[in-house]
């Protein structure tokens, strides 16, 4: 009887050791599924980059929607900026003279007409009296040439006399009007100088609207005539000049669209439409000179500046991002989305694949399916994986 009572506690013993280790373990396995779930929870919060308005300010974050872009099928071509000749003008003299005032300097904005300089010579005062002395001596031939006349119509003169008088008044018509086209050509007022005014020096003006690019002259200074003194540029209608190898030439045509570089401004790419391909070759390279108008001017541009483009000989178009918008971690790519969170911005590691190159431009494939208006950093994104890791690290500790 004792033996089986013993039996009996025994067994309940063992049973509910038995129980008790099963609750333990139960309890453990809740405990470590709740503490993954915590962890689980504290990682997807950590995937998160919180930069303040003044970090996002000093970083110069580039912030957009996603545009496609040509990736593929260019030309590459390389050339200089331009400006059509009739907005370039090189400001002469047509007499000898000395340059007594300048009104500009390089860089400034002249209009049509202005005046940028003065000069003065004795040879433009004698061009004055010679002018005056031809006038006031016509007009006595006019008069003798029309008292003539009248004797003649009457026959009380003869033919002689008169078709001397009208041969002497046309020659004296011929020299005042030859020096008065020449002091027209000096920008000098012949009604003045009728009037008795003689002007000591004339005004150099500009023929077109546009910049100084160019002084050749200073004060004092004594120029022959035809000599260039100013130049005179309009940047307004400055275009894109490439020179295309021949092995490109039959790939590019009129309205193809071109992505261009100026060094001034690395960090900008400008676009421009050709508009004319010259059907001549130089010699030197052999190439073709192929003109695009520019759409988004930008900066200073001035004729003369190298430039490097793409000219997109193809429509296939695809997503890309600058270089800098894609951070690799082991086989896998990641840009970032971003989005402001009242006086924070919030960026969030988006996984992407990537294609192929053009450039400082990859192409990408995204691994989920985005909202139509998402945006994404276009810069610094190895800066926002670091804060993010460091993020993680912290959350960790």
């Amino acid at each position: 009887m004792k033996n089986k009572v013993y039996k009996i506690l025994t067994v309940m013993v063992l049973t509910i050791f038995v129980s008790a280790c099963g609750n333990k373990e139960n309890d453990n396995h809740s405990q470590s599924e709740e503490q993954k779930t915590e962890v689980n929870e504290e990682h997807n919060e950590s995937e998160e980059v919180i930069l303040s308005q003044q970090q996002f300010d000093d970083l110069k974050m580039k912030i957009d929607t996603l545009a496609l872009r040509n990736m593929s099928g260019y030309v590459e071509a390389n050339g200089t900026l331009e400006v059509p000749p009739q907005n370039e003008a090189g400001i002469t003299t047509v007499i000898g003279a000395n340059v007594v005032s300048i009104e500009v300097i390089e860089g400034d904005k002249v209009n049509k007409g202005q005046v940028v300089a003065y000069l003065s010579h004795p040879n433009i005062i004698k061009l004055q009296t010679d002018y005056l002395n031809a006038y006031s001596n016509s007009n006595f031939l006019k008069k003798n040439y029309e008292r003539q006349q009248k004797l003649y119509e009457a026959g009380v003169g003869s033919g002689a006399n008169f078709q001397k008088a009208e041969a002497e008044y046309d020659a004296s018509k011929a020299i005042v009007n030859g020096l008065q086209a020449q002091l027209r050509i000096l920008n000098v007022n012949t009604t003045s100088v009728r009037n008795g005014t003689i002007s000591q020096r004339i005004a150099l003006r500009s023929p077109i609207e546009g910049f100084v690019q160019k002084v050749e002259v200073k004060i004092g200074q004594y120029v022959e005539p035809q000599t260039e003194l100013f130049e005179i540029v309009n940047t307004h209608h400055v275009h894109a000049d490439f020179m295309v190898f021949e092995k490109d030439v039959h790939k590019v045509q009129k309205g193809q669209r071109v992505n261009f570089t100026v060094q001034s401004i690395p960090d900008t790419e400008l676009t421009a439409e050709i508009y004319s391909v010259s059907k001549t070759f130089e010699d030197n390279p052999k190439a073709v000179h192929v003109h695009a108008e520019i759409e988004n001017k930008k900066g200073n541009l001035i004729p003369g500046m190298y430039i490097q483009g793409k000219i997109q000989v193809d429509k296939n178009k695809t997503i890309a991002l600058p270089e800098s918008a894609i951070f690799k971690e082991g086989d896998k790519h990641y840009i970032f989305s971003g989005e402001k969170e009242n006086d924070d911005w919030s960026f969030k590691p988006v996984e992407v694949i990537v294609r192929e190159k053009d450039g400082k431009w990859v192409a990408i494939k995204f691994t989920e399916e985005i909202e139509e208006n998402t945006k994404f950093a276009y810069n610094n994104a190895y800066y926002l994986m670091a804060e993010m890791k460091k993020g993680e690290a912290e959350d960790h500790d």
